[in-house]
């Protein structure tokens, strides 16, 4: 799914609160069933067992090898074996195109690799549903796309993913719903077609006409 919108619409926020980064005021999230109380550490750990969240900002320890970045949380957080958590990392990072970056360093990686780095790791968590948040905005123009192929490769492997993004390209083309927001609230939802063509919602329409024109 895809969330588009202006600037300082609430796409991030939104994310940030699914993810009980920051205090969602209202609403419900109901995971497998049960409601998500974001007061109770119980929850919120069970909901972290199953949402996964990737910033634009990489986040990498840069004290830690590619390898050990993507193997501390289930290592330390999970109780895994390393040997199963390596194995793992090494089978992840081939998915996202890095085989053989297991030794570098953050610093000697270009953003693009960094980012799948970080999409990697989130993917070592296992989770049910991987939040992304403008994961290509620090990007150099010349990198979105291998870590858009990468994004594109694990939502045809049915991976769910909630995307934040403004390549527009992308979201028509891989997300199977769109989500329109502005001033902290959702105008529309749909499938791309309806939200990029033929949106039912003035905001809509007024986004998407600047959008083609520029």
């Amino acid at each position: 799914m895809g969330l588009v919108g202006p600037s300082g619409s609430g796409k991030s926020t939104l994310l940030r609160a699914l993810v009980g980064l920051a205090p969602p005021s209202a609403g419900q999230v109901v995971l497998e069933g049960k409601i998500v109380d974001y007061a109770k550490k119980d929850s919120l750990r069970a909901l972290r067992d199953h949402v996964a969240i990737v910033f634009q900002q990489y986040n990498l320890f840069q004290n830690m090898t590619v390898l050990d970045n993507i193997i501390v949380t289930p290592i330390k957080v999970r109780g895994r074996a390393r040997a199963e958590a390596e194995a793992e990392a090494r089978a992840l990072l081939s998915r996202v195109g890095l085989s053989g970056k297991e030794s570098a360093y953050p610093d000697q990686l270009s953003g693009g690799q960094q980012q799948r780095v970080a999409i990697a790791r989130a993917l070592a968590l296992k989770p049910a549903l991987i939040l992304l948040d403008e994961v290509t905005a620090a990007l150099d123009p010349e990198l979105v796309r291998d870590v858009l192929d990468v994004i594109r490769d694990l939502a045809g492997e049915g991976i769910t993913m909630l995307l934040v993004s403004h390549e527009m390209g992308f979201i028509r083309e891989a997300a199977h719903r769109v989500v329109m927001m502005d001033a902290g609230r959702v105008v529309e939802v749909g499938p791309p077609q309806q939200i990029f063509d033929t949106p039912t919602e003035d905001r809509t329409r007024a986004f998407m006409s600047k959008i083609i024109r520029h």
